[in-house]
């Protein structure tokens, strides 16, 4: 291999790394997601609790206020109590000021790895010395993060209407708790806010036991003797703290497809208020694991409105079509809303390209959701992902191994001309073009293709970005074991052990593979090791794996190969 074609697929392979190490700052292990009462206590603390005055700019971008229309009709008078939903999934809180979500709770995810051990732990353990660890309790995931004062998920309101209603008037609810732990059928919960003489207004929520996703149809009811003109929205609200730890490889804020493109605004750059659409398929508020969304009933009449206001709640709304509602009729306004992981067969599922919400890349998810695919599989027979890994990666060196053979058998036919290949270099210093035609002569000659020994390697590029995306992103992988100090295979190795292993391994790969006599080309080859295990340090855990194993199998290979008879 010629030093510019060696420089080329080096830098074409560490261009990621580099960036990802100097430019995007390090993984930041991120604080478990507080409880409802704790980012209210942290709220009030930090300043005093904004008032629904303090709030009401991120609520005026769903919900403008309306000049020359009639009066506002009064709010319903009552007292708070929450409505409580409970199935196998998630446990979901709703208040009746609003008929708005209070806490939603996945109960199969938490905020950390339970009973994690450290090498000390496991070192004493093995000698008998090891004392029992006390059981951590990690919080559920929580989905809904407001603050006292601040208007809360999945608010209806009736912008650019006749009547304006207000959106945290109180609601009657149908119940105190909808248990569905125990499966069964769909059921319904209904909450309704009557203004006698001009309207009643209905929410029905319709869940399902074995699902993330749920309905809900708003039926406003014309008690009046003209007709009303209404313009549905449904609005989901997100406090984000700008001093919280962060993930730099995962993305907290607002998120959505439309037009069957995807538009993920990084909070700090969002703007005051902006409006996407029509053509909206789905719409919400994401993290890197889970997401809130927000699915319109007629995508191509709703548009997707997001904003910002100064105490950084964040509001993403959809709002639909305008909907003239006879006396005595009711309007209807649905929606369907997904609230629970970034599962790619549970978002796919939905059929509304939700899938997308997975930050696989544009390009590089042709190749990462196919191995994420195997991966699942074998997944199916080995219940560790770990171990998942290490066939797949088998499964892929086999796939590669005549190629690799021809690669090494290349590399072995170059070392045999670095003598002759050496002679033409003093002979032809001076004239570059002429070395270069000689050589090309050589090669000919002898029937040895210099490409031969890179083939292998840019083949396997894009396999790896691919697997690199779907070990970064796949939840499957969250918080899932390999053994001993490894408890999370999305997370870095947190004693660095398998990187270094890893940077070891690529060592004695490159000490068993031929060389040209090129002083770069030994210099760069010296160095990649080094620069790959540096690389490496802060990767996920599994795809660490996958490159120590790819060595291993790669130096079996290689020995194989460096016996076979000239």
């Amino acid at each position: 291999m010629d030093k510019r074609t060696l420089l080329a697929v080096v830098l074409s392979i560490i261009v990621l790394l580099v960036y990802q190490n100097f430019f995007a700052k390090p993984p930041v292990k991120t604080a478990p997601a507080p409880t409802q009462q704790e980012a209210t206590v942290a709220s009030q603390a930090a300043k005093p609790a904004p008032a629904a005055t303090e709030a009401a700019p991120a609520a005026a971008t769903i919900q403008k206020a309306t000049m020359g229309r009639k009066a506002a009709v009064q709010a319903v008078t009552g007292a708070e109590r929450d409505v409580i939903v409970e199935t196998p999934l998630y446990r979901a809180v709703f208040t009746t000021r609003g008929a708005a979500l209070k806490s939603f709770q996945l109960k199969q995810y938490k905020t950390a790895v339970a009973n994690s051990e450290d090498l000390v732990d496991i070192f004493m353990r093995l000698i008998g010395k090891g004392k029992p660890k006390p059981e951590g309790v990690p919080k559920l995931i929580e989905l809904v993060h407001v603050s006292e004062g601040m208007p809360r998920p999945l608010s209806v309101s009736f912008p650019d209407s006749t009547v304006n209603i207000p959106g945290d008037g109180f609601y009657e609810a149908d119940g105190s708790l909808l248990d569905m732990t125990q499966g069964g059928e769909s059921r319904r919960l209904t909450f309704t806010q009557p203004y006698p003489g001009e309207l009643k207004v209905e929410k029905t929520f319709t869940f399902h036991p074995d699902k993330y996703s749920f309905e809900l149809e708003v039926r406003v009811h014309n008690l009046g003797g003209a007709p009303l003109n209404q313009n549905g929205g449904l609005t989901w609200y997100q406090y984000v703290d700008p001093a919280a730890p962060t993930d730099s490889y995962g993305h907290d804020g607002p998120v959505s497809y439309v037009a069957k493109s995807i538009d993920r605004p990084e909070v700090k750059k969002m703007e005051a208020d902006k409006t996407l659409g029509p053509d909206v398929s789905w719409g919400g508020f994401e993290s890197k694991y889970f997401i809130a969304s927000l699915i319109p009933q007629n995508p191509s009449l709703t548009s997707f409105r997001m904003s910002k206001d100064a105490n950084n709640l964040i509001a993403v709304g959809l709002r639909g079509p305008k909907n003239v509602i006879p006396p005595g009729q009711p309007g209807l306004f649905n929606y369907s809303l997904y609230l629970g992981p970034k599962d790619y067969s549970l978002l796919k599922a939905q059929n509304l390209g939700l899938e997308n919400a997975i930050d696989f890349g544009d390009w590089l998810k042709w190749l990462a959701i196919p191995l994420l695919v195997v991966l699942k599989f074998l997944y199916g027979y080995v219940q560790n992902y770990g171990i998942a890994i290490i066939i797949l990666t088998i499964l892929i060196k086999l796939i590669f191994w005549p190629l690799g053979n021809k690669s090494y058998k290349s590399m072995k036919e170059m070392q045999k001309l670095q003598p002759l290949m050496a002679a033409l270099r003093e002979k032809y210093k001076g004239d570059k073009a002429r070395l270069s035609q000689e050589s090309m002569a050589l090669y000919k000659a002898h029937k040895v293709n210099p490409m031969g020994g890179c083939l292998p390697m840019v083949v396997q590029i894009p396999v790896f970005f691919g697997l690199y995306k779907a070990l970064l992103y796949a939840i499957e992988l969250r918080h899932s074991p390999l053994f001993w100090w490894i408890q999370d295979l999305s997370a870095k190795d947190p004693y660095y052990i398998t990187p270094i292993i890893m940077g070891a391994t690529m060592f004695l790969q490159q000490k068993m593979t031929p060389t040209g006599a090129d002083p770069m080309q030994a210099k760069i080859m010296l160095f990649m090791p080094i620069i790959f295990t540096f690389m490496f340090l802060n990767f996920p855990s599994g795809l660490v794996i996958y490159w120590l194993f790819n060595n291993i199998i790669s130096i079996g290979q290689q020995m194989y190969i460096n016996k076979q008879p000239a």
